[in-house]
C-alpha cells in the first residue's frame, strides 16, 4: 500500500467514525492572440461571455459550469445544447467531447488528469468527470477529454464496508478532481454528504462529512464544501491530513456563500454569493471580499 493510499484510507476511516455585469477591473475584450493569464479568476454564468480576469471572452455558445484543465490550456463546459465541450482559453477551437442524447441534464465537468505510473502498471488519465441526470436519477459519468462525440461511461464507486455502508450509486453530483493522482470528491443529494474517491490504486472511496458542492485542494490535503448553518450557506474546509478536522471559513455569514473554488496555489477561495463573486483566504484568516458583481460559477485558470 502506497503512502497515497494510506492517506485516503485514513481520511475515510476517520470520517466514518464521526459521522452580473461588472468585471474584475476595467472592462474590455480579450485578445484572441494572447488569451487570459495563468492564475486568473474566471466566472461563467450560462451566457456566451465568460468573465476572465478583466475581460469578457465570447466563446460563441452559452457556457455553463466552466472548469480548467490542470495545465490551463483548455476549458471544459456544458454548452447551450447540454453537450460537453472543450475550448481554448480564448474560446477558439471548440470541440464537442460528448453529445447529450437530448433527454439528460449534464453539469459540473471536472478534469481528471494523472501521469502514467509504470511501476504500478497504471496508465495515464486525461478524463472529464461530470454529473448526468436522466429521468430524475443522477449518476457520475466520465469520458476521455480527447474524445469527439464520445460515449460517456458510468464512474465506478466502490468502498470498504463500514459504519456508512455501501456507497450510494445514484444521487451523486458536483464532482471535483484535483492533484496528481486523479483523486476526486463529490456530494450526494440523498444523503446530504460529501464523499472522496481515490482513483489511484484501489479505486475506492468513502464518506467524509455532511455538506455539498465540494472542491479538492490542489495538494489533495483539504476539501472545501458548503453546509447550511443558522439559516445561511457557509463555506467549511476539512483537513484530511490532521484527523479530518472541519473549520468554518465564514462563521459570521449574513448571506449565502456557495460553489467554492481553489486558487492554483491553494491559498485563496473564490465563492459565489447572491450579489457577486467574493474571495477569501483558504486558512480562514480573513473575511470575504467582493471582487466582481458578476454572479456565476467561479474557477481559476491554473
Amino acid at each position: 500500500m502506497t503512502n497515497r493510499t494510506r492517506l485516503i484510507t485514513a481520511a475515510i476511516a476517520v470520517a466514518a467514525s464521526v459521522t452580473g455585469t461588472a468585471l474584475l477591473g476595467a472592462a474590455g475584450a480579450a485578445s484572441a492572440a494572447t488569451g487570459p493569464a495563468h492564475g486568473t479568476l474566471t466566472v461563467s454564468n450560462g451566457t456566451a461571455y465568460v468573465l476572465i480576469g478583466r475581460h469578457r471572452v465570447n466563446f460563441g455558445v452559452p457556457v455553463r459550469d466552466l472548469a480548467w484543465s490542470p495545465d490551463g490550456a483548455r476549458a471544459a463546459f456544458i454548452d447551450g445544447s447540454g453537450n460537453l465541450d472543450i475550448a481554448r482559453p480564448d474560446g477558439s477551437g471548440r470541440v464537442v467531447v460528448a453529445k447529450n442524447p437530448g433527454n439528460q441534464n449534464w453539469s459540473h465537468p471536472t478534469w481528471q488528469v494523472a501521469a502514467k505510473d509504470t511501476q504500478n502498471g497504471i496508465p495515464a488519465k486525461d478524463n472529464l468527470i461530470f454529473a448526468a441526470r436522466d429521468k430524475g436519477v443522477s449518476r457520475l459519468k466520465y469520458v476521455s477529454a480527447k474524445a469527439v462525440h464520445g460515449t460517456p461511461k458510468t464512474l465506478s464507486l466502490n468502498g470498504d464496508p463500514g459504519p456508512g455502508g455501501a456507497l450510494p450509486q445514484t444521487g451523486n453530483v458536483w464532482p471535483n478532481a484535483g492533484g496528481h493522482y486523479g483523486t476526486s470528491v463529490y456530494s450526494n443529494v440523498d444523503t446530504g454528504a460529501v464523499y472522496i474517491r481515490d482513483d489511484y490504486l484501489r479505486q475506492q472511496g468513502g464518506k467524509l462529512a455532511k455538506g455539498a458542492q465540494p472542491a479538492l485542494s490542489p495538494n489533495e490535503e483539504e476539501v472545501v464544501f458548503v453546509r447550511s448553518v443558522a439559516g445561511h450557506d457557509h463555506v467549511l474546509v476539512e483537513d484530511l491530513m490532521h484527523g479530518n478536522r472541519v473549520k468554518d471559513l465564514t462563521p459570521h455569514a449574513t448571506t449565502d456563500y456557495t460553489e467554492p473554488a481553489w486558487s492554483p496555489d491553494g491559498r485563496t477561495l473564490a465563492v459565489r454569493t447572491p450579489s457577486g463573486t467574493v474571495t477569501l483566504p483558504a486558512d480562514g484568516t480573513g473575511r470575504p471580499v467582493e471582487v466582481t458583481s458578476t454572479v456565476g460559477l467561479a474557477a481559476y485558470r491554473p
